[in-house]
């Protein structure tokens, strides 16, 4: 159930990634959380915020800085991802705010690694607690058969693709984006969230 709050988090994380099996010992993990604060009601993107996350587990690949930008030295200088999800939890209110991303990556990636981390979840429990899957909410209020991807809704939807995709700061900018056209459309849930 979502609480009645007038701002929405909207999250999109980059983890480490490879151009096929992971090297032997490596795992998935979170190097960017890109989230944008929207104000619902007033319709607008209030801020944009970027956590740099430093790998524990893996590095960063060739193709993974080909995919999104980001080097190892640059995700060295970032925090842990403890630390992300205390920053999470005191500067954005996670625990509190309902939260969107699009599709269920973002959600099951943060609750593997919070588990494998022995880290609190930040967004409280259940894990699709106050979560919104604005993939599925943007398919469903299209008439679509099959889910888009992010790029392809921003089309879909007739929005620009602003900076850079499969960066975190800049998808989350461009999901807000998708967000709000859905409130616009009175296409976004306003009780449960859907996944």
């Amino acid at each position: 159930m979502h609480h009645e709050s007038a701002l929405l988090n909207v999250i999109d994380v980059e983890a480490t990634c490879w151009n096929g099996q992971p090297p032997p010992g490596s795992v998935n993990e979170i190097i960017e959380i890109g989230l944008t604060v929207v104000d619902v009601p007033a319709r607008r993107r209030v801020s944009r915020h970027r956590i740099l996350v430093r790998p524990a587990r893996s590095t960063v690949s060739d193709f993974c800085t080909e995919l999104t930008g980001l080097t190892q030295a640059e995700v060295d200088r970032g925090v842990t991802f403890a630390e992300a999800c205390r920053i999470l939890s005191a500067e954005y209110e996670a625990g509190v705010r309902p939260w969107a991303s699009w599709g269920e990556y973002d959600r099951r990636q943060f609750a593997r690694q919070c588990q494998a981390d022995g880290v609190q979840y930040p967004f409280g429990y259940p894990t699709d607690r106050d979560h919104t899957n604005a993939k599925a909410v943007f398919t469903d209020a299209h008439g679509l058969r099959k889910r888009p991807g992010m790029a392809y809704a921003l089309r879909i939807a007739g929005l620009p693709l602003e900076g850079r995709h499969h960066r975190g700061e800049d998808d989350a900018w461009n999901i807000a984006a998708l967000v709000l056209d859905l409130v616009t459309r009175e296409a976004w849930p306003t009780t449960a969230p859907l996944s």
